[in-house]
């Protein structure tokens, strides 16, 4: 028996078309899917954009954080999947990450450790090695920018006290919030963690920045050294 997944799209009745269900229905009736065939617009010789995209789910194992996690050389790997059709995967992966945040952009004031950590979530969760970022603030709290310091390993980041505050005193920033994440989801502070923030605090006293945080982000969850009590 043939699948209506192993023919052209044409070939199929309007109301079973991706682009044409969702235009009809809106995007909410398409699957995961349907909605990546649009993306891909057209497939290889013999067979679909849909039986392409459920392949490139496949390869991601059935999930988007996964896809999203991929990069241009995995997608390449994959059969008709070339440099562009890699690019706009990773484009809509990226207005997909985004629209995820909530932005906590320069000139907002800072308020609580969830503001922070709603603006990175999207963004360390699932990277696959450990980043550090420095947020940097005004005498008011409110944001300047943030800076990512350092990449590390799977398991560590490797962190120097001048290299963190470097960018703290070029742009002359009254406080620092310190964020980073772990790639193993749990954001229970590692020895390492709890010692280089104690370091990064005596450095800022010493020079004049509040260390007002440091957050570490893991899979859904975070831990805050000042709300949970690590400070």
């Amino acid at each position: 028996m043939i699948s209506i997944f192993d023919v052209g799209i044409k070939q199929w009745s309007a109301g079973e078309r991706p682009r044409e269900k969702l235009l009809a229905d809106g995007p909410g009736s398409l699957s995961v899917v349907e909605l990546l065939a649009i993306v891909l617009r057209n497939g290889v010789a013999g067979e679909s954009a849909v039986v392409q995209a459920r392949c490139v789910m496949a390869a991601a194992g059935g999930s988007l954080r996964r896809l999203a996690g991929l990069g241009p050389a995995d997608l390449c790997r994959l059969r008709g999947i070339g440099t562009a059709k890699a690019a706009e995967i990773l484009a809509v992966a990226e207005l997909a990450r985004r629209f995820g945040e909530e932005e906590f952009v320069p000139g907002d004031a800072y308020r609580s450790s969830y503001d922070v950590y709603a603006h990175f979530r999207e963004r360390l969760a699932e990277e696959r090695c450990e980043l550090f970022y420095a947020v940097l603030l005004d005498n008011k709290h409110r944001k300047i920018r943030d800076v990512r310091v350092s990449q590390g390993s799977l398991t560590s980041s490797i962190v120097h006290p001048r290299e963190v505050f470097l960018p703290v005193i070029r742009e002359s920033a009254a406080a620092v919030i310190f964020v980073h994440n772990h790639p193993s989801g749990d954001p229970t502070p590692s020895r390492e963690d709890l010692e280089i923030t104690r370091r990064l605090r005596e450095v800022g006293e010493l020079i004049g920045v509040r260390v007002l945080d440091h957050l570490v982000i893991g899979r859904g969850r975070y831990v805050s050294f000042v709300d949970d009590g690590y400070w």
